[in-house]
């Protein structure tokens, strides 16, 4: 039987490769979040994101300021196993 993978670090690696991509840092996502209404403190987010538990919700505020507003994954390449 295949392992399951840890989806907290599935969550993760996507949320960092879409800050990469954009190369926003966690003070910058602050601060486009502070916009939208989401009081996100850049050691919240860093938090966040070390753990890998964060809502679907919070994802989707981080795609929206980021201008992704469509988004697609293959889970392959996140090297999950």
């Amino acid at each position: 039987m295949k392992k399951m993978p840890d989806w907290n670090l599935a969550a993760r690696r996507m949320l960092r490769i879409e800050l990469a991509r954009k190369d926003i840092s966690y003070k910058q996502l602050s601060s486009l979040l502070e916009k939208i209404g989401v009081d996100e403190t850049t050691s919240a987010i860093r938090n966040k994101l070390a753990r890998g538990t964060f809502s679907l919700a919070f994802f989707l505020q981080c795609m929206w300021v980021l201008d992704r507003k469509t988004v697609s994954f293959d889970l392959n390449e996140l090297d999950l196993e």
